[in-house]
């Protein structure tokens, strides 16, 4: 089943909510798997249209990131200018939702594809951060990991001229920047002089096997599966609900457009991520009746 919102684009009471509300009542264990939509009304773009097909040239790649300096001199150059924006974000009422559905005892574990840390801000404390977090630099060297927070100073200090660079806000922490970034300087590892990479998971690049297991080990404990904000395009987090719907668990979604798992959900919300969870803040939800 899938509900859609309203002709008028408001918010109306109604099946949406009371199937939603119903899913959630009835499932004690829920692993919660999120994605680039609960972050947007935090100021976070995401990367997918309506048809999970790709708004703007997909991220760096893990093996050009790697060999090429140039591609590092631009990546670290547009992180320069979209991380300000990015590490002040705030989480908002969807990650709010989640938290209070965490706090009430109902969450098994919260999994999500975001990068952002706004899910443990809100107060989850349940999460796996399945790609990583861009608030970490980690040396390929010698594998010693420091806040971003610090690289953005050195980043600074290496490259006063870039210091009043402009550029939108693109998703992850990007920035809509370009130029020739042959002269910018991307800053060593001080503890061994190696390559710097943020502490995430690259398009191309592998998610660690450890990690992996423990969140199919939160799944196995788990009696339904909940996606929020998340096309599941990427095989990285499409493979937990397939692996959820091999073993007869429900899934349901909530998502605007189209995601790789339709075919598997048990029920579809396409409204607002913050729009369908709000049930989830006013203590009422516990009492939906199921359907």
């Amino acid at each position: 089943m899938v509900v859609r919102p309203d002709d008028a684009g408001i918010h109306v009471p109604g099946a949406a909510d009371a199937r939603l509300a119903a899913f959630v009542a009835r499932h004690r264990r829920l692993l919660l798997l999120t994605g680039a939509g609960c972050s947007t009304d935090s100021g976070i773009p995401d990367y997918r249209d309506a048809d999970g097909q790709w708004k703007r040239t997909p991220p760096v790649d893990y093996r050009a990131f790697m060999a090429d300096a140039a591609v590092r001199r631009r990546y670290w150059a547009r992180s320069l200018a979209g991380w300000p924006r990015f590490g002040y974000a705030r989480p908002n009422a969807t990650h709010q939702a989640l938290a209070a559905l965490e706090a009430a005892g109902r969450v098994e574990l919260l999994l999500t594809q975001n990068v952002d840390g706004l899910h443990q801000r809100a107060g989850s404390r349940r999460v796996i951060d399945l790609h990583g977090r861009l608030d970490q630099v980690r040396c390929m060297g010698c594998g010693a990991r420091s806040p971003r927070e610090a690289l953005q100073q050195r980043l600074l200090e290496a490259n006063p001229g870039w210091v009043t660079a402009q550029a939108a806000q693109a998703p992850d922490g990007d920035a809509d920047l370009e130029g020739d970034f042959s002269g910018f300087v991307v800053p060593d590892c001080l503890a061994c002089g190696g390559l710097l990479k943020p502490d995430v998971v690259f398009f191309g690049e592998n998610v660690p096997r450890e990690r992996v297991a423990d969140a199919h080990a939160h799944l196995q404990r788990a009696d339904a599966v909940l996606v929020v904000g998340s096309s599941l395009m990427v095989y990285s987090g499409f493979r937990f609900v397939d692996a959820a719907a091999r073993a007869g668990l429900p899934v349901a979604a909530v998502n605007l457009g189209r995601t790789r798992a339709d075919a598997l959900l048990s029920l579809k919300v396409e409204q607002p991520c913050a729009q369908a969870l709000a049930f989830l803040l006013d203590g009422s939800w516990a009492a939906a009746k199921t359907q």
